[in-house]
């Protein structure tokens, strides 16, 4: 059996998926420290990000920047930060989050918690921005 991430990816798991290529996945954090925290990972699974092959590692960020880019002109912030630290699922992954203060990227504040229905709405405006952004 495949990580948690791979199980997403082949659809085994339910996801708010935000963007999608035939090499990377961007969906919602399902426990986010802000509104439209988004993950990004490759749909190959590796455990590492630091292991990834170069070529894939850029792409994947490549990826995120389109990803991160559409969550701005949605999600009301000043940024979106980048943060990888890679202990909580053995797949890498890249969390993108939304940010008012440098504060907001503290992984020990309490998870926000979000109705289907809004995590829906969330899901649709950040991928029609992706979309729109890459058409």
């Amino acid at each position: 059996m495949g990580s948690l991430f791979s199980r997403i990816v082949a659809g085994e798991i339910p996801s708010f998926k935000v963007a999608e290529d035939d090499r990377f996945l961007a969906f919602l954090d399902i426990n986010p420290i802000a509104k439209g925290h988004t993950l990004v990972i490759p749909k190959e699974e590796m455990d590492y990000i630091f292991a990834i092959p170069d070529n894939t590692l850029a792409d994947l960020f490549t990826f995120s920047k389109k990803v991160a880019l559409a969550m701005g002109t949605v999600i009301p912030c000043k940024r979106i930060g980048i943060a990888v630290i890679g202990l909580e699922v053995p797949h890498a992954h890249i969390h993108l989050v939304p940010l008012q203060t440098i504060y907001d990227i503290d992984f020990k504040k309490p998870k926000l918690k979000f109705s289907q229905e809004e995590l829906s709405k969330i899901t649709e405006r950040i991928s029609k921005a992706y979309r729109d952004q890459n058409a």
